[in-house]
């Protein structure tokens, strides 16, 4: 079945080091929903822009790669029939209600790397 990744944008990450369980409960409930739908793949949340580190052009900034801009709090990927199944899926983020976005794409390839060792 085709893989979708759904990036989700927002002015900054839930997931501190310090969240709570309410301050998360919007993005784990979601989670658990789609995972009851046996639709989620894989899903990571990221930490918030503060702990960000970009590198460009041999430079080291402690910021996100684009510091005015929202950020990727997290992303999931997804299998769904089509892209309209897809879409149909990433409209229910809660991020979506919370004044964020999300970008929905098709994965080309990839997968979990197994360790040598």
């Amino acid at each position: 079945m085709p893989q979708y990744a759904v990036l989700i944008y927002a002015e900054d990450s839930a997931h501190a080091p310090d969240a709570t369980a309410e301050d998360t409960a919007s993005c784990d409930d979601h989670a658990d929903e789609l995972v009851a739908a046996d639709a989620m793949v894989l899903a990571y949340a990221l930490t918030p822009r503060a702990m960000a580190t970009a590198l460009r052009d041999g430079s080291t900034r402690s910021e996100p790669f684009v510091p005015d801009a929202p950020v990727v709090a997290g992303f999931y990927v997804i299998e769904a029939d089509d892209l309209d199944a897809a879409l149909a899926v990433a409209r229910t983020n809660p991020v979506l209600r919370e004044g964020g976005g999300v970008e929905v794409r098709p994965v080309h390839s990839g997968g979990m790397v197994e360790r040598r060792g």
